[in-house]
């Protein structure tokens, strides 16, 4: 049987079963036609290309890997099978026919060589694989990890259609490959998960063939979201109504236009400083574009194509193997394609591609713009609706039986590729070596395996100021498995600030750290898990003279406090430490805290409390010993009512009353029909904030030394790096593996004693009297007999007769202590009597329990 193309209405080209023909000679007619017809556009096309400098063959790609034996391979491997071998030959009919319809196109890639130089349809070297690893459940982790898993190797010319197509076996075993073999990798994990995956032969950018990724910006940097001022000109409406000429003088007048003319002014200049941004970047990136491709349009690569229906996918999309990244079928990037294929069939591409692939439609059932290898159920309208495809079934189904009886099928062989297996360890390391290097636009991403570097490094952002990269600007480093629950650093190296975030975990219920110095006292701001605090502190921001936390949720409805601090006399001590703030008055006795000038404290609203009851802000004016209080205006208020203290001055002397005075009170009621608080309940307030005063003081102090305490943690931790290790992962944890081969070697040790107690021979103290023979005469085995039953009941008669000497002994001694009870009764006390009967309890224990052994040696030796 032959496959043979037959001109359709439109100069393409159908699959139809032909008889047998002498290859030679349809060989023949073919180069004579081709010749013929296409003689101008090759002579044309060949002129083109001779004035393009190609580099000569890399020897790599043709030559087998010597590390790789081939005798590892199984048979499917190094020979075809019977349905493989007329597969083959199909595709050579095909190849042969295409290039006489259509010589101006590229060769199609049908058969190439696998690693062990057989040849092998390219549909059968997919193989769906659904590996038991999460990750891989998703087209986004698959493409993840064949991008970082594999090394490029460059199509060499890279024009021309590589000659081997390795299987995906062997790409994860070398960890190398071409763009083809990338993508068959991919391929074949996506069709595993589930997606309606293709492999895509075709044409790219250069940058895209070649791994160049210096001109696009990092994935991992976020889109600086410019707000773009526009001229929003207002049309000025006028009101004016056309009235009779004798009227005009009762027209309305056009409004006044209340805009600020400030910020008119501001808004214009902003629009031409963006207008200005705006060119000078494109001018930027004009010069920085870069040359022109002379092999635009003809460098070849292969990619994959994802086709809706399948996993919720709406719409179809690119994946870019060698980056990971997924592109739009309107992509520019995709300058056409050839053909496409899965594990089922093969299509070529009879679509114009003269202007990318931003027009092409991918309906693999419509023969007009794809046509097919194989004809089977494939060959349908992949994306009809359902209920359409439904009716069209219905309406065809009788000319599909007649066309099946008349029509024999021919199936895409199985795939003779092994199962692809990825380990442990594999997924673990990820890059080749554990590491790899990625080159942006202004940018590089360092990769690194998890435990390869001590201090945890997995990956590293460093962004620079020029396109050479020697100028770095930001360097974001983001850990794994650290002690200290690290898990990102940036450093601005302008600014020199470093921000640092954290798993949840550590002490304090850190969460980040923004700081340029680890001393104290200096900028820094620090962000906590508010939940994991008993405080329920979410921020701390703190400068040489101010401290300012947030906090979230608080049942006492406490959002904000801020400290100012009196300005310090000194800098920073030589040897790092930094001088501490000014001391002030004593507040307590024997508690000396720093110089603090203000405290204020802000509080949310509390409906359980009247408006002018409930406290917004307090001011703890500790430089000026009062203290203001401003309570939650009402609703139908538009000022809130504040309350202003003056301390006593013998306030540090605890144990003389405080004086008060009216003059030490100014409030301010909003209602004035309102009665005025009493001097009772005024001096029982000034009383409850001074002692609320000096519990913000303690709490102040409090959280300087938490400061500090975080600050000597961090410098311990970076000077002594720990990475934290599964107690499951057996190969890393030291502890862990000792505890295992410990348990080895204990049940080796309990095997071989078993064994030994198995080998034990009874009979060997009663066989060396006899000489140890090899074979027993009758008289020497009943001889044996008795003795081993003389043996026997010896140990019988002396066991019962240690336990009658234990059963007599113990009754003796029960009975002399019965004797010394009734000797001494009188005279006994609580405690005596409850030892007595303790001891007779458990001595008639004893008895009974020799009584029942006794027993049962005598029924035994009866």
């Amino acid at each position: 049987m032959t496959v043979a193309c037959t001109d359709g209405a439109r100069g393409g080209w159908r699959m139809e079963v032909l008889p047998e023909v002498e290859p030679e000679m349809e060989g023949a007619e073919q180069e004579e036609a081709g010749e013929d017809e296409g003689l101008w556009d090759l002579q044309e096309l060949e002129e083109m290309l001779s004035r393009v400098h190609v580099a000569p063959r890399a020897p790599h790609l043709l030559e087998p890997d010597p590390g790789v034996d081939q005798r590892e391979w199984p048979s499917s491997y190094r020979e075809n099978s019977s349905q493989e071998n007329l597969l083959l030959a199909m595709a050579e009919n095909v190849r042969c026919q295409y290039a006489h319809l259509y010589p101006d196109r590229r060769p199609l890639f049908l058969c190439p060589e696998n690693e062990c130089g057989v040849k092998k349809f390219v549909s059968t070297t997919l193989r769906p694989t659904l590996l038991p690893i999460p990750e891989l459940y998703h087209w986004q982790g698959c493409a993840s990890v064949v991008s970082d898993f594999l090394s490029l190797e460059l199509l060499d010319p890279p024009i021309d259609l590589p000659k081997q197509l390795r299987s995906p076996t062997w790409v994860l075993k070398t960890q190398r490959g071409s763009c083809f073999d990338f993508s068959t990798l991919l391929c074949s994990l996506l069709l595993g998960a589930g997606y309606d995956a293709y492999c895509v032969s075709g044409y790219a950018v250069k940058e895209m063939c070649l791994l160049n990724q210096s001109h696009q910006e990092c994935p991992l940097l976020r889109p600086s979201i410019s707000e773009e001022v526009a001229e929003q000109k207002q049309e000025v409406r006028r009101y004016s109504a056309k009235a009779p000429r004798d009227l005009r003088r009762y027209s309305v007048k056009a409004p006044r236009d209340l805009r600020s003319s400030f910020e008119l002014r501001q808004a214009e200049a902003c629009a031409v400083q963006l207008r200005t941004q705006q060119d000078t970047q494109g001018l930027r990136e004009e010069s920085e574009s870069p040359p022109p491709d002379p092999l635009y349009g003809l460098r070849i690569h292969c990619w994959v194509l994802v086709l809706p229906g399948n996993r919720e996918v709406p719409d179809s999309f690119f994946i870019e193997p060698l980056t990971g990244q997924s592109y739009p079928t309107t992509s520019n990037q995709f300058l056409g394609i050839e053909c496409i294929w899965n594990q089922q069939n093969y299509w070529v591409n009879m679509q114009d591609c003269r202007f990318g692939c931003a027009e092409m439609t991918y309906d693999l059932g419509d023969p007009v713009k794809w046509e097919y290898l194989l004809c089977s159920s494939m060959c349908q309208s992949l994306l009809l609706v359902p209920d359409t495809k439904r009716q069209h079934e219905t309406e065809d189904e009788d000319e599909e039986e007649e066309a099946k009886e008349e029509q024999k099928v021919f199936h895409m062989p199985p795939s003779w590729v092994m199962k692809i297996h990825i380990s442990r360890e594999d997924m673990e390391n990820r890059c080749p070596g554990g590491r790899k290097l990625i080159r942006y636009r202004k940018a590089t991403v360092e990769m690194f395996a998890p435990y390869l570097l001590k201090n945890g490094l997995v990956r590293k952002l460093t962004t620079y100021d020029d396109l050479d990269c020697t100028q770095a600007n930001t360097v974001t480093e983001w850990y794994r498995h650290r002690h200290d629950q690290l898990q990102q650093r940036e450093l601005n190296k302008a600014s020199s600030v470093t921000l640092e975030q954290f798993n949840p975990g550590r002490s304090y219920a850190l969460k980040s750290h923004r700081y340029v110095t680890l001393l104290s006292e200096t900028e820094r701001q620090m962000d906590f898990y508010s939940h994991a605090r008993p405080d329920s502190l979410a921020r701390r921001v703190e400068t040489p003279c101010e401290m300012t936390e947030t906090f979230d949720s608080r049942p006492d409805f406490l959002y904000y406090r801020h400290v100012v601090f009196s300005k310090r006399v000194g800098t920073n001590s030589p040897g790092g430490t930094p001088e501490q703030r000014p001391v002030q008055k004593p507040v307590l006795p024997g508690l000396t805290l720093p110089g603090t000038w203000k405290v204020v404290e802000r509080f949310h609203r509390d409906r359980s409390k009247p408006a002018a009851q409930d406290v917004a802000e307090r001011v703890f004016l500790l430089s000026e010993d009062r203290i203001q209080v401003t309570y939650h205006r009402e609703e139908d208020r538009i000022i809130p009512a504040w309350q202003n203290f003056v301390k006593p001055h013998n306030v540090g002397t605890s144990q003389i009353p405080h004086a008060f005075t009216p003059q030490m009170v100014s409030t301010f009621q909003v209602d004035p029909s309102e009665k005025p608080c009493k001097n009772l309940l005024l001096y029982e307030t000034l009383m409850a904030l001074m002692k609320e005063e000096e519990n913000v003081l303690i709490r102040i102090r409090e959280s300087e030394n938490e400061v500090r305490a975080i600050l000597a943690a961090r410098e311990q931790e970076e000077s002594t790096i720990e990475l934290q290790i599964s107690i499951y992962d057996t190969a890393r944890n030291e502890k862990a593996g000792h505890h295992r081969e410990e348990l080895e070697r204990t049940a080796e040790e309990e095997r071989l004693r078993r064994e030994e107690e198995k080998e034990l021979d009874v009979l060997a103290p009663f066989l060396a009297r006899h000489g140890d023979p090899e074979s027993l005469t009758r008289e020497q085995a009943l001889q044996i007999r008795a003795d081993c039953l003389s043996h026997l009941k010896q140990r019988l008669i002396s066991r019962a007769n240690r336990i009658q000497s234990c059963f007599e002994k113990e009754t003796q001694e029960l009975q002399q202590k019965q004797l010394w009870y009734q000797k001494n009764e009188p005279t006994m006390t609580k405690d005596d009597e409850d030892s007595y009967l303790s001891y007779c309890s458990d001595a008639l224990f004893r008895i009974e329990v020799l009584k029942l052994r006794l027993s049962r040696k005598c029924e035994t030796q009866a």
